[in-house]
């Protein structure tokens, strides 16, 4: 039940430490698989400790405990789990205190979350709302950083968010900047925040400039305080550019022209991204650090890149000496040291000495070397099986996750290799549900991705049907760049379907996901490629769509009579219905040379069912925009409760127009 500050400051003084953060994955599976993802990440990369993130307004607050609970009690990891304190109620942040502190968990980041808008948020059919409204007591992350030292005095270690590049609060966004955010963070670390951590950034002399300004602030609040830059793995270059929009974190002219280059090969931008995380961390190890100098990396719960990052710049802690200590009989015998070699066995030169068992150390991997004439009745049941004969040194009793075989596995070889990277092509929304990445890239539960008065601006106050018809028109037409389910312009594939979309929209059924058809083309088609240059990719069409109740009557019996259509439908009341509850449909695939098939793109029953709670919590964000009453708030409502979310698959995809033709009623 350790404190972060408390192993920051046992670390030697000019040494490095690294965090790794993880988020609640939205399936079941997902959240099997990201246990042993993090099991294996825990042994072989060895992070000083681990935070856990938590859903703006508390919407994944079950699932943030329980994955810390997997981290700080299952696995050992000393965990972090952050907290945000606006528009949720107030019991919800007494019991998550508490939760964390029967955990053993006793370290917090302090945040605020979306600004306080407890008109919208409030239920006020449960009984005393009012009352257990947190806004009434938090307003700012300082809020919630006085309320735990008041609470609990110094039983958590208080972190708190810092920004490089300055705070970007999109209700007043002409305030970003560090000048602006100065007061406040003083403010937090004065009220007994003990660490600080950074927003993602790639610019490092922005950094530099922001950790100079602490340290020699003059109210000297942050002279010796740890500040831990976060950093994000370049994972995809779509992912990068959506990360950057949203944080509003620049990227330097350099990197963002080497990414450029190569933003159609998938793996080459991995191995650049590698690169320049690499150096990036290489000239901040270089600035001067009143104590350990750490790194805090944003993994969106996937293995690879981040493993080559800490490899390529030594990061990776190596193991400490172990004291073996006279054997149970009581023989007084030398102490001998034991170092992990590369193969992850445990060397003892004088086989005299036998090592005692111990909870930090009894790991089946770790295995001492002994003569084959040495008879195996020296050893006792529990002790033989921490041996191993010389001339089977090499071959493994358990699977090994030592320093020197982290880059192998994280690169994909052998069956750990494949259980670190099956999900390698970062996934989303469509990826495979059984994935600990499934789900939104930054795990923080279902949001808007813009402010109220930003909402306003982009969609207006819609009052009837035909005016929520033409926001989804102007922006498939380009005219306004983001709606509720989509924060991104369209990409160049949608373009092509065009047409057909505006043919939809113009029935009603609004379009919100879509794919046109493709027949093998190059991986480095510049519309369809992805993956790497030497391969060929296929697609599936699909179009994702909300309908109304009464349409999806009348559509639901034509889907059901064409054999090569796959659908999935439900509504907000959790009504689900499909062609095909067991079936698991790759519409995204493709072949490369010495590869297996990937497939990124992925849509079954588990994962439809995930993203549906989270379409119709959209709504919901999109009508608290709007004062409860009004006629907008009214018209989402109605539409929220009545329309149902369909998913339409065809598999005929060599037949040019088959999609459309039972959608649209066209001819193919």
């Amino acid at each position: 039940m350790a404190k972060i500050t408390d192993k920051i400051a046992a670390l030697p003084p000019d040494s490095n430490y690294f965090s790794l953060e993880f988020f609640p994955p939205k399936t079941q599976q997902g959240f099997s698989n990201l246990h042993a993802r993090l099991s294996r990440m825990a042994q072989a990369l060895r992070p000083l400790f681990v935070n856990v993130t938590w859903g703006a307004g508390g919407s994944t607050s079950t699932k943030s405990l329980a994955l810390a609970e997997l981290t700080q009690r299952s696995l050992g990891l000393t965990t972090c789990l952050h907290l945000t304190c606006t528009n949720m109620s107030r019991r919800l942040i007494d019991e998550a205190l508490e939760q964390a502190k029967a955990l053993g968990v006793r370290n917090i980041l302090a945040l605020r979350g979306d600004p306080p808008r407890s008109e919208e948020y409030r239920d006020d059919s449960q009984a005393a709302a009012e009352e257990d409204d947190s806004n009434k007591d938090f307003t700012w992350a300082v809020d919630l950083v006085r309320y735990i030292r008041r609470q609990y005095g110094d039983y958590f270690c208080v972190g708190v968010a810092g920004y490089p590049e300055g705070h970007s609060d999109q209700s007043h966004p002409e305030h970003q900047s560090v000048e602006h955010d100065l007061p406040y963070l003083v403010e937090k670390t004065a009220a007994g925040a003990d660490f600080i951590m950074t927003q993602l950034f790639y610019d490092v002399d922005a950094y530099q400039q922001y950790e100079r300004t602490l340290r020699e602030h003059e109210s000297g609040v942050f002279k010796t305080i740890p500040i831990i830059p976060g950093l994000m793995p370049i994972q995809s270059y779509q992912i990068l550019c959506r990360t950057t929009k949203l944080s509003h974190a620049s990227l330097p002219a350099d990197i963002s022209s080497r990414l450029h280059a190569v933003k159609g090969d998938d793996e080459a931008v991995k191995r650049v991204g590698v690169d320049i995380l690499s150096e990036m961390i290489g000239k901040m190890e270089k600035l001067p650090s009143p104590g350990p100098r750490g790194f805090h990396f944003y993994t969106l719960n996937l293995e690879k890149v981040v493993s080559q990052i800490l490899e390529r710049c030594d990061l990776i802690p190596s193991t400490p000496p172990i004291i073996l200590a006279p054997p149970e009989n009581g023989a007084q015998v030398e102490e001998a040291i034991v170092e992990e070699e590369s193969e992850g066995y445990m060397v003892v030169t004088d086989l005299k000495k036998r090592r005692q068992s111990s909870l930090a150390n009894s790991q089946p991997r770790n295995r001492v070397v002994v003569s084959r004439d040495r008879a195996s009745s020296a050893s006792s049941t529990r002790t033989s099986a921490l041996e191993a004969p010389e001339d089977q040194a090499g071959v493994p009793k358990d699977r090994i996750n030592s320093r020197a075989n982290t880059l192998a596995i994280s690169e994909g070889q052998g069956d750990l290799g494949r259980e670190a990277t099956w999900d390698d092509f970062p996934n989303g929304r469509w990826g495979d549900a059984r994935s600990p990445a499934y789900g939104e890239i930054d795990g923080y539960g279902v949001s808007l991705h813009v402010s109220a008065p930003n909402a306003k601006r982009l969609w207006g106050e819609p009052s009837k049907i035909a005016d929520i018809s033409a926001l989804f028109q102007q922006h498939l037409e380009g005219e306004i760049d983001a709606m509720p389910w989509s924060e991104e312009a369209l990409q160049p594939e949608t373009l092509i379907i065009k047409p057909k979309l505006l043919s939809m929209i113009n029935k009603g059924w609004w379009t919100i996901a879509s794919q046109p058809a493709v027949k093998g083309v190059r991986s480095t088609d510049p519309i369809f490629g992805w993956g790497p240059k030497n391969g060929f990719v296929f697609q599936k069409p699909f179009v994702e769509f909300f309908v109304p109740s009464a349409d999806w009557k009348r559509l639901q019996q034509a889907l059901g009579e064409d054999e090569q259509i796959t659908y999935f439908a439900g509504n907000w009341a959790g009504d689900f219905v499909c062609s095909d509850e067991e079936s698991v449909n790759p519409v995204t695939w493709g072949t490369f040379t010495g590869k297996e098939i990937i497939t990124p793109t992925i849509i079954e029953a588990v994962s439809f069912k995930a993203w549906l709670e989270e379409a119709f919590g959209i709504w919901g964000e999109w009508q608290r925009v709007y004062e409860p009453g009004s006629k907008s708030s009214k018209l989402l409502e109605k539409v929220r409760k009545d329309y149902w979310l369909v998913n339409v698959i065809d598999h005929g995809f060599v037949v040019p127009g088959a999609l459309w033709k039972v959608l649209l009623n066209e001819a193919a």
